[in-house]
């Protein structure tokens, strides 16, 4: 019953920006922390930005000082800011977030989609 649904992905020019979304909807009582990853085929899904519930954030190192994540607590919505786009942040980027649907349920882990990021040298 809990959906994450992601959209901003597309095509865009090295050196462009793209803002990704996602939004959590159905039974939502709370959401803990929440994460953005990325995936090449052939390759292990990569953590990208982290977002925990007072705000603070953790990114992965070819990310830093080019993406930027945030939260609206009040949307139950991610958000991940990219500038400075490099052919190599060419990607699925899936959203991810521990909810709890109700009182007295325990936590569960949700993913997105993913989207779709494709920067052109």
């Amino acid at each position: 019953q809990v959906q994450l649904v992601e959209s901003g992905g597309g095509l865009v020019q090295a050196g462009g920006s793209l803002r990704l979304s996602c939004a959590a909807s159905g039974s939502i009582l709370s959401i803990n922390a929440m994460y953005w990853y990325r995936q090449v085929p052939g390759k292990q899904r990569e953590l990208v930005a982290t977002i925990t519930t007072s705000g603070s954030t953790n990114y992965v190192d070819s990310v830093k000082g080019r993406f930027t994540i945030s939260r609206d607590n009040a949307k139950n919505t991610v958000y991940l800011q990219m500038t400075s786009l490099k052919p190599e942040d060419t990607a699925v980027y899936y959203c991810n977030a521990l909810i709890s649907p109700a009182y007295g349920v325990r936590y569960g882990d949700y993913w997105g989609q993913g989207t779709q990021v494709t920067v052109s040298s």
